[in-house]
């Protein structure tokens, strides 16, 4: 029987903050994507606790009943920071694996960054951070300079694909509809933080570092596509790779796929400690 996560509150920086955990075994840190919550990717989450992890999963601030950040904290760092309470507030001993999905991913990239003390391996699913939206000729077209509406143009075909709007559309829906209700204006603010985030200094000194950095991405993926992928590894100096089919919400749509990748990028990691050690 697949265990499942169970659904708490508690304070973090003194604000309501919502979490999922479940399961015993090496922490992982999961942080959800743009505009949705802890509770969209539970199907995935609970096949990686049924393979012998802890994990935990909390709603960013602004999501999934999570309350926003401070305006003088609305930054990536904030929520860096942000995460970093939530890690030692949840009580973990020891660095985690953290894992982010598109704006988690550059959530976990900057708090990897910030707070290495905490992250002892770093996987980043379909991510934010690499700034190169695509190639033309020799010219790459940064991904700050992507119209708003392109970006809109390639959600929407997303959304409406045959896979996404029977196997996706259902969970995304449960969690978006009630955060762009509740938070609206905290939905916007994120796309264009994603949108604009300059990460070249924390991937630079990352690499620097050498900390275990996988990168994990859905090959049809137009809203983040394969150029950003590209631009990303480059930066980070050429860590491992891993491709699977699917578009930018793959993860969602196959979570028993998406529960293998992780399995076996944590069962590297701790055969490559082994060996070290």
């Amino acid at each position: 029987m697949r265990p499942h996560m169970s659904w708490r509150t508690m304070l973090v920086d003194g604000r309501d903050a919502s979490y999922g955990v479940a399961g015993d075994g090496p922490a992982v840190v999961f942080l959800h994507g743009w505009g949705l919550s802890h509770r969209t990717y539970r199907h995935g989450l609970e096949r990686i606790v049924g393979h012998g992890a802890r994990v935990l999963a909390p709603a960013l601030p602004g999501f999934g009943g999570t309350a926003p950040l401070q305006s003088r904290k609305f930054a990536l760092e904030g929520y860096a920071d942000w995460v970093a309470a939530f890690i030692r507030e949840v009580g973990v001993e020891g660095p985690v694996t953290l894992i982010g999905h598109s704006f988690g991913g550059g959530v976990a990239l900057r708090t990897a960054h910030d707070h290495p003390e905490l992250v002892g391996q770093l996987v980043l699913v379909n991510s934010i951070g690499g700034s190169v939206w695509a190639n033309r000729g020799e010219l790459p077209v940064l991904l700050a300079d992507r119209p708003i509406w392109d970006w809109g143009l390639h959600l929407a075909a997303h959304a409406l694909s045959v896979r996404s709007f029977t196997r996706v559309m259902p969970v995304i829906a449960a969690d978006a509809v009630p955060n762009f209700l509740l938070h609206p204006g905290t939905l916007w603010k994120v796309g264009r933080l994603a949108r604009d985030a300059n990460l070249a200094t924390e991937l630079e000194e990352l690499k620097q570092r050498g900390l275990p950095i996988v990168i994990v991405w859905g090959r049809d993926d137009t809203v983040l596509p394969w150029a950003c992928a590209e631009s990303l590894a480059v930066a980070l100096g050429g860590p491992r790779v891993v491709t699977v089919p699917g578009n930018h919400s793959w993860l969602l749509a196959d979570p028993r796929r998406f529960a293998e990748v992780i399995t076996n990028v944590l069962g590297v990691a701790q055969d490559e400690e082994s060996q070290a050690s």
